[in-house]
């Protein structure tokens, strides 16, 4: 029966329950039951041999569950940490790795408009700051800090001096407000624009469908089919699509879609339709401003600031008409282009809900706050 063991293990209720619990669950890791079943049976009086033999593990790792739960409890049962493998670089290394990805290449006299894994590493090598690196440690060590100096995005500073104050009318008009008071139920708010250069792309070859692990097929090469614009209005509380192409943009193409909209119900016979559009040509300043309500004298045009595209909510429209509409684009000719985009607008306007906008004026005012604060603003 072997030896008598010097740990010898005594249970309490709690505690045998528990090692029992781990024995019987069908979802915990092996190892957790296999050491809960050393303890009880050694709690039971068995030798090591014996717990070995009937567990088919070694002596000494019967020896060293029960050693470890004689002197830690059921806290022993669990696995140390370890030391692991030793660093290969001290911790300044990834520091001015990651120093570096925070610069722009430009202010190191490096001729690349932004910094890569390889780049980063062959940089810290030509430094002497280390003799080798790789750059798929550099990968492991940015990602700790959500680092990728890899990627870019575009942004801009507002130019216009009145910038919360136009923005704020535009906000307000989405949340059915304006100038302090309530929109009617005749009143309606319409934001509207030009999607520009649409090309009929013609593909030199089908485009094939996808299949069982392969991806639409679209062929490089395409034909050029002519271009034409997109003129569109989009009722904010309604969710309603109204638009047509042109050859090209400008005042009276713009008109003819203002015509399209206001001679039609429910805006022909509303109170105020508010129209927020952005300072392009066709439909800038005052002068525009006067010119449409000397036709429509219900129209209010409402200009966003300079460059605030981002606020007006055709934008939003636009970019689902370039991602499901228009991309990838194989169009025969500009009349097929201009036949799927009038029954996109249809099929749009079956289902379409107005956009959860959540950008309001709590908002603006701490975008404002935040600009105000960055330091190119603030020098």
């Amino acid at each position: 029966m072997g030896r008598r063991s010097p740990f010898v293990i005594e249970l309490s209720g709690g505690a045998r329950a528990e090692l029992q619990s781990r024995v019987r669950r069908h979802r915990a890791e092996q190892r957790d039951g296999l050491r809960a079943r050393v303890v009880l049976m050694a709690a039971d009086g068995y030798p090591n041999v014996v717990i070995a033999a009937a567990l088919a593990i070694a002596p000494n790792t019967v020896l060293k569950w029960r050693k470890r739960y004689h002197a830690e409890g059921l806290g022993g049962l669990a696995d140390h940490s370890r030391s692991g493998r030793p660093r290969v670089y001290g911790p300044e290394v990834e520091a001015q790795a990651k120093a570096l990805a925070c610069e722009l290449p430009a202010q190191r006299g490096v001729p690349l408009s932004r910094y890569g894994c390889a780049d980063i590493a062959a940089r810290l090598v030509a430094e002497r700051v280390v003799s080798s690196l790789s750059a798929s440690t550099v990968a492991r060590w940015l990602k700790r800090d959500a680092l990728r100096p890899w990627r870019h995005r575009s942004w801009i500073f507002p130019r216009d001096p009145h910038f919360a104050e136009k923005a704020g009318v535009v906000l307000d008009l989405y949340a059915r407000r304006y100038r302090g008071r309530r929109l009617r139920d005749d009143e309606y708010v319409i934001s509207a624009d030009e999607k520009t250069s649409i090309q009929a792309r013609c593909r030199c070859h089908p485009t094939l469908p996808p299949e069982a692990r392969r991806a639409m097929r679209v062929e490089h090469e395409y034909e050029r089919k002519g271009a034409l614009a997109y003129l569109a209005a989009w009722d904010v509380h309604r969710a309603e699509l109204i638009g047509h192409t042109e050859p090209t943009t400008g005042i009276v193409p713009f008109q003819r879609l203002v015509t399209a909209v206001m001679s039609r119900e429910p805006y022909r016979s509303a109170r105020r339709v508010f129209w927020v559009v952005d300072n392009g040509s066709s439909h800038r300043g005052e002068a525009a401003a006067q010119r449409l309500r000397r036709e429509w004298p219900t129209l209010r045009l409402i200009h966003l600031p300079v460059h605030a595209s981002w606020l007006n909510q055709i934008e939003i429209v636009f970019s689902i008409v370039q991602r499901k509409v228009l991309t990838p684009n194989d169009l025969a000719d500009l009349r097929a282009l201009a036949r799927r985009l009038t029954r996109f607008e249809a099929r749009l306007n079956a289902t379409a809900q107005p956009f959860d906008w959540r950008f309001g004026r709590t908002e603006l005012e701490a975008l404002m706050s935040r600009l105000k604060s960055h330091p190119v603003l603030a020098a």
